[in-house]
């Protein structure tokens, strides 16, 4: 079977992985009934029992009373540990029953799991309560936890691990925050929701502005008024853009080709130069045979100091109505260095220009009227929304990440969330501001300039417990997304610097996840190395869609070894996880392609098994019937586990869901689709292990897939 088809039948499936993420059991994964040594979860251990610790009963002058066990552990200097075995590969919390009365303001305490090691703020309690570590990933067998020496100073009266207990993806919204949205921003917005939790998009960034510059004969003939090549190939342009140089030569900053591909001027050479913006998804092309689903974009090249038209409206509305993909778009917008050197509207010398926080530009003031600031970013916003308006006419819709990376750096003041740690002008004061900004660019936007064809995404920067202030909202956000710079920084791999670091970053998916409360999904807009496709799948990190910057004379963070293992990107292109641009449906921006299509269903009237399903763009079973006039048992419908007389993907669900949950799920759960005694017996497919087990819920999906013909116990 080709691999698109396999991916095709694998979005049939998709429904189970998303009803399940809640549960804490993986998805069809048993333990093996001969693994005795593993370790029986949830598991604590006394503090003081762990390897190398010592008995604590006071903290010097210091009463503690409540602990459990003969005392606690106080790790100072020196580490304790403990070992736990575990069948499979998988994410596990680490929850310390504890107090820290060192610091007021919190202190940084690290676990470490066989040697790679996890971070959390420990807050001021002199009272025994429960600190979360987080998730952590242990690997099938023996694993090592153990409490490092770096910040310490906290009692540990007991530590216990649990399987893991994932959030619930399905439950982002699918919902534009502009009510006023264009039909195909709203039918891209609930596109993204189909596949969230389910699959990952492929993006990458393209160089913006300038870059990758490919050497052309055109050439200006001022006498002629012509643009043309060695070859006698004539190439269109504005008269109203013919400028005089220096030596008095007459010269026109770009001109075109037929087909609209722009080429700009270098006064150096005095001739024309193309800049390929291809490059970065040729190479994976050629790489993986697939182009990516997403492609990054960036408006940084109309910047009110030096604005040209570096053809990016152009290239998005190619992108999306002749390729069928998706556009994202950043937003670099330069501000000047020093205001004294700008005077409104004139232009400004790239160099004297910036958009790090090392301006005396005032943040605040761009909402202030009558200040430089205001009327600037007045000009930063029209030429914005001219790019925009363009690609709206057109009908093209885009995930819009201005001001990103908001918090940069945690701040290291009294104030935690005072913009101190900022990398860029428009979060420089702190929070407050930066939410104000965004509002202020939002509204402007929509009400001033009539656009609705963005998606909002907000690119927080996850490092630390006050990175949720800078979020603005849910009412004024689409998708938060966390951008993947690890090679050499903040690695938990284990290997040494200068190598791709496959992090899936579960931690700060969950992390961006809870912040918001679950409500919007999460991306990663950026990224140098991509996850692994084993680290995603086993850390259950499914963040909606990854995009690698793009290769520059500074960093290769595509083509570069240091950055890319080219077999991980290919196996990650070519897996049924994830989505490629072929792989997008065809009418992505039509209302109604989020939804995933109904198939036909009949019923057999053989004695037989029978599934009928009808395969389209999205490949989806959603509903098969099963019927049988003479089974082994008259009352069993085998496969119906919630006994509403069909057999499809929601048997499945709950079945996974009553043995993830059985006080709700199971026989007499709170739940009121609980599963029942019934149900139990049509469930009860798998005949090589007794009782209901999530290969029950395995047979029935290889049944929906066309793998079995039947699902009686004894059959194939």
């Amino acid at each position: 079977m080709n691999r698109k088809i396999r991916k095709l039948i694998s979005l049939a499936a998709a429904g189970v992985l998303a009803a399940v993420q809640v549960s804490s059991v993986p998805l069809f994964t048993s333990v093996a009934a001969d693994d005795a040594a593993a370790t029986k979860f949830p598991y604590t251990i006394e503090g003081e029992d762990m390897e190398g610790a010592e008995l604590w009963d006071k903290i010097y002058q210091t009463e503690l009373p409540g602990y459990s066990g003969k005392g606690f552990f106080y790790l100072t200097a020196k580490p304790a540990s403990f070992e736990v075995t575990v069948p499979e590969d998988g994410m596990y919390s680490i929850t310390v029953h504890g107090a820290q009365i060192l610091n007021q303001e919190g202190r940084q305490q690290a676990v470490s799991i066989n040697g790679v090691k996890y971070t959390t703020q420990a807050a001021y309690s002199d009272e025994w309560k429960d600190y979360d570590f987080g998730m952590v990933r242990m690997n099938k067998g023996v694993n090592t936890v153990e409490f490092i020496c770096e910040y310490g100073y906290m009692a540990i009266d007991t530590v216990t691990v649990s399987q893991a207990v994932f959030p619930d993806l399905s439950k982002a919204s699918g919902t534009t925050c502009d009510p006023d949205a264009t039909p195909e921003t709203k039918a891209l917005m609930a596109y993204l929701k189909s596949v969230y939790g389910k699959h990952i998009l492929s993006g990458q960034q393209e160089i913006y502005g300038g870059g990758h510059e490919v050497a052309t004969t055109i050439r200006f003939d001022a006498e002629k008024k012509k643009c043309v090549d060695q070859d006698g190939k004539e190439y269109k342009f504005d008269e109203a853009d013919i400028s005089t140089a220096d030596d008095g030569s007459k010269f026109v900053w770009k001109c075109f080709d037929e087909d609209g591909q722009q080429y700009s001027y270098q006064t150096q050479n005095r001739n024309y130069i193309l800049n390929d913006y291809n490059y970065e998804v040729r190479y994976l092309k050629e790489l993986t045979g697939e182009e990516p689903a997403i492609r990054g974009f960036d408006f940084g090249s109309y910047c009110p100091c030096y604005a040209w038209d570096d053809g990016v409206a152009r290239r998005m509305i190619d992108w999306a109505k002749n390729k069928n993909g998706i556009c994202t778009a950043s937003w670099h917008v330069n501000v000047p260095v020093t205001k004294a050197d700008y005077t409104l509207g004139e232009p400004l010398d790239f160099g004297r220009t910036t958009y790090k926080p090392n301006t005396d530009f005032v943040t605040a003031n761009c909402m202030v009227k009558g200040t430089m600031e205001y009327d600037y970013f007045q000009l930063c916003m029209k030429n914005l929304a001219a790019e925009l308006k363009k690609l709206q006419d057109a009908g093209v819709p885009v995930i819009f990440r201005p001001f990103h990376e908001a918090e940069g750096n945690p701040s290291n003041t009294q104030d935690p969330i005072d913009g101190s740690g900022a990398w860029f002008w428009w979060s420089k004061e702190g929070a407050v501001v930066y939410n104000k900004l965004w509002t202020f660019l939002q509204d402007t936007l929509r009400d001033e300039y009539g656009l609705h064809n963005l998606i909002y995404e907000q690119n927080l920067y996850a490092w630390s417990d006050n990175s949720a202030k800078w979020y603005s909202g849910d009412d004024k956000v689409d998708i938060v997304g966390y951008d993947k710079y690890n090679c050499q920084y903040n690695r938990h791999d284990g290997k040494q610097s200068g190598t791709p670091n496959e992090d899936a970053e579960a931690g700060l998916f969950y992390t961006l996840n809870k912040f918001v409360k679950g409500n919007k999904m999460v991306s990663m807009p950026e990224n140098d190395t991509v996850p692994s496709l084993k680290n995603m799948t086993v850390e259950h990190a499914y963040w909606l869609y990854f995009c690698p910057w793009y290769d520059s004379e500074q960093e290769h963070f595509l083509c570069g070894k240091e950055y890319q293992d080219p077999k991980t990107l290919t196996e990650l292109y070519q897996s049924d996880f994830c989505i490629t641009l072929s792989e997008l449906p065809k009418d992505l921006y039509k209302s109604g392609s989020g939804e995933q299509p109904k198939t036909t269903t009949t019923t057999a009237k053989t004695t037989t098994t029978t599934t009928t399903a009808t395969t389209t763009a999205s490949a989806t079973v959603t509903s098969v019937t099963s019927s049988s006039t003479a089974p082994a048992e008259t009352d069993v419908k085998y496969g119906d586990a919630n006994c509403d007389g069909e057999i499809d993907m929601s048997d499945a669900v709950l079945i996974m869901q009553a043995l993830a949950n059985p006080n709700k799920y199971g026989i007499n759960g709170s739940d009121s689709k609980h599963i029942t005694e019934k149900g139990e017996k049509n469930a009860d497919v798998d005949v090589t292990v007794k009782g209901v087990t999530t290969n029950d819920a395995l047979r029935i999906q290889e049944f929906l897939l066309g793998k079995l013909t039947t699902l009686e116990p004894n059959g194939k």
